[in-house]
């Protein structure tokens, strides 16, 4: 019995857990109210990619005679083919059984319909060695031809990680939503529901809340509270998470609480309290926050609560307790380094700042709290949590979900990952911001950094500071050159339609993307189109941006607005274009290619230098050290062997100092009495010490007993260590 059930709607990631709920019962737990979460997509498709399930489903569907195009034909006159090894793959792909990796990569072992068709160069995606990738990626296809079968013949709004997506997507009205849900059950309502009515019979919760992150979970989220409100008319039923905090600011259609009795915006922590006390007492009127309910009637939204929001250091860790760990499904979808930590392995899920540290970009929804309000975490508490969640879910794998993480804080963080000798894995999204300097990206690639997401966005200067980004293109040439020389991937989210782009710019922007992965600082990438949300800077004021919205009455959601660009200029247009020579570029191919080669109709020819890129990187060294930079050896004590030289009677006496990295040796020569004042510093340099001596302070503990710090400092061997560990930070 628990007193909160709380619920992640399908569909969100075959993966790993979407963290709202774990970050909810983290929170609850230190109240001491009884909670128990489910990942519901998850028991969902576990149970419809089930080979009895599926043998039902495939005869659903020739009943219904709704077996029509050439692919589903093939895939029905195959599916003894498909269902044999469906729970074995199924088991792959939750890695309980990697031997299987080399049958599926038998060739024909798998039955193959039209997704297979995309199979081009596998040796080039996975390589000789990469048995493991290449069987993922053969079943991830597999279960697509299947899903493809469940879109066509079954459930037309299905799709792996999103359930009826469109009528969540720019829903001013709550009508046709509404309609829906009077219709008869799916094939995928009836899962769904059997599964929940289980975990309502076991928890007998007084609440059950779910959290709806996007669009594609809305349609179940009240598919499902329609059914407790049916069956377990007692049962409280509340909402909250990014849909409700994005697009229901303004609902006001009283039919949306016949399914929910709240739904809240914003940080969840204190309207759930709230609404946990306000289930447990009798009391007639109880303090709400930042929550709609109907009162006589009547939408209403309450936040008479004078408690305040929780600082992030007060939340609790983050408990994935309850959630099936060992049955997410890790897919490769296509052969994207980055694509594949989206959907491949387990991943913990932490934030590093509520909010958003730059909190100016003109297309995001800076207004709101959930980007506006910034409040950071201490790294040594992050660094508590994550050793929390390793001994709690026996993962060490880290993504950083912040807006954009900051780069003092993730300086701070990998410092404390190192002193505590942690082996982690992890990425995070970022700005591209001048602080991501060479000796921060080694600093982060040390404490486990594997990969980075940010946006570059247009790839125009002009149109980069009327986002306001606070970036430039050269600017981001040299922060992923610094992240890519340091082995850390570099992912870039990209834009196109922004409002008063050009159809030259568009086509600059291009060949900025082609030199930058050409030149071989960018790794991964993805164009989308831009789009228009209604709490972003453009969409509060949007004549300022030569834009006119489409505005319609809103009774239900409102994000996504639609909007005609003065310019008249038709954007879609360049979709097909931008995205496959993206895709071309990301296998190393197609760089020689006119850029004209990528679109069928007429395109200007680009203004950009063809070496636009390779002189941004072509930067002097900088000898001006701050004075409070901190320094940092990340090496090992050498050993010190002592030899002199005699010279025209004069001996000198050197020290040389052997160091061992984990993949070479190499040697450095000093003087003697700075090799041993070198030596005996190194123990302050290493990131165990609290407290690391800062540039000045190590120039003037020099200075002490030698002269000219900046002499030995840019030295050829000192030099020689900074290629090695020897970090300014």
């Amino acid at each position: 019995m628990k007193d909160l059930l709380l619920i992640t709607p399908p569909f969100t990631q075959l993966n790993t857990p979407y963290p709202a709920t774990a970050y909810l019962k983290g929170f609850l737990n230190t109240k001491n109210i009884s909670a128990f979460q489910i990942d519901l997509g998850l028991e969902v498709i576990l149970e419809l990619f089930s080979k009895k399930n599926f043998q039902d489903l495939f005869d659903y569907a020739f009943k219904n005679n709704t077996i029509v195009s050439e692919n589903c034909q093939r895939i029905y006159t195959l599916k003894d083919f498909y269902l044999q090894p469906l729970n074995a793959v199924i088991g792959f792909l939750q890695g309980k059984n990697p031997t299987f990796a080399r049958q599926i990569c038998t060739e024909n072992f798998l039955p193959r319909a039209s997704r297979f068709n995309q199979l081009d160069d596998m040796d080039w995606a996975f390589g000789s060695m990469g048995l493991q990738d290449k069987a993922k990626h053969l079943a991830t296809l597999y279960l697509e031809d299947l899903s493809d079968f469940i879109v066509e013949c079954i459930d037309d709004n299905f799709g792996f990680s999103r359930y009826a997506e469109r009528l969540g997507q720019s829903a001013n009205s709550f009508d046709e939503l509404y309609l829906h849900l009077q219709d008869s059950l799916t094939f995928i309502d009836t899962i769904t529901l059997k599964i929940l009515d289980e975990k309502l019979k076991t928890t007998t919760p007084k609440l059950v809340c779910f959290s709806v992150p996007f669009p594609g979970n809305l349609y179940s989220a009240f598919r499902c509270a329609q059914y407790i409100k049916t069956n377990y008319p007692k049962i409280k039923v509340a909402m909250g998470g990014g849909f409700p905090n994005t697009e229901l600011r303004s609902v006001s259609d009283v039919r949306v609480f016949e399914f929910f009795d709240f739904i809240t915006l914003d940080d969840g922590e204190v309207p759930i309290e709230l609404l946990y006390n306000h289930v447990k007492s009798s009391a007639l009127e109880m303090p709400f926050k930042r929550t709609f309910l109907l009162e006589n009637g009547s939408v209403v939204y309450k936040n008479n609560s004078t408690q305040p929001d929780y600082k992030q250091s007060d939340l609790g860790t983050p408990d994935y307790s309850d959630l099936l760990l060992n049955d997410y499904i890790s897919v490769i979808e296509i052969a994207n380094p980055m694509h594949s930590l989206w959907s491949d392995g387990r991943w913990n899920k932490l934030t590093m700042a509520h909010g958003c540290y730059w909190g100016k970009c003109t297309f995001c929804d800076i207004s709101l709290d959930y980007i506006k309000i910034y409040e950071p975490i201490t790294a040594k508490l992050l660094a508590d949590r994550m050793e929390q969640l390793i001994e709690q879910t026996a993962e060490t794998g880290f993504h950083f979900v912040d807006e954009a993480a900051p780069p003092a804080l993730m300086k701070a963080l990998a410092l404390e990952i190192i002193k505590r000798k942690l082996t982690v894995t992890w990425w995070a999204n970022i700005r591209f911001e001048k602080n991501f300097t060479k000796d921060l990206c080694l600093l982060l690639k040390a404490s486990g950094c594997i990969a980075i997401s940010g946006g570059l966005e247009v790839a125009s200067d002009r149109l980069l500071a009327l986002i306001d980004k606070g970036v430039t293109v050269e600017q981001v040439a040299q922060v992923t050159r610094n992240f890519t020389e340091a082995n850390i991937m570099v992912h870039s989210y990209l834009m196109y339609g922004y409002p008063t782009q050009t159809i030259q710019e568009t086509i600059d922007s291009l060949e900025m993307v082609r030199q930058l992965f050409e030149i071989g600082v960018l790794q991964s990438g993805f164009w989308h189109q831009f789009a228009l949300t209604a709490h972003s800077p453009i969409g509060l004021n949007p004549s300022d941006y030569h834009i006119v919205p489409n505005t319609k009455t809103i009774t239900f959601a409102n994000n996504d607005i639609e909007f005609t660009d003065t310019t008249g200029i038709d954007h879609n247009q360049f979709s097909f274009g931008l995205k496959k020579s993206l895709f071309n570029f990301m296998h190393g191919i197609g760089f020689d290619l006119p850029l004209q080669d990528w679109f069928d109709f007429k395109i200007p020819k680009t203004t950009i230098h063809k070496d636009f890129i390779y002189d941004c990187l072509e930067t002097e060294a900088h000898f001006n050290i701050k004075p409070t930079a901190k320094i940092v050896w990340l090496g090992t004590k050498p050993l010190l062997t002592e030899f002199s030289k005699t010279k025209k009677g004069e001996t000198y006496h050197s020290l040389k100092l052997s160091f061992h990295n984990t993949t070479d040796t190499f040697e450095v020569i000093l003087d003697k009495d700075k090799g041993t004042w070198f030596f005996n510093t190194l123990d302050s340099l290493s990131p165990s010490n609290n407290k690391l001596p800062s540039f000045s302070e190590l120039k003037k503990d020099f200075e002490t007993y030698f002269e000219d710090f900046e002499l030995f400092w840019f030295s050829k061997p000192i030099n020689q260590l900074k290629n090695n560990g020897l970090l300014v930070l």
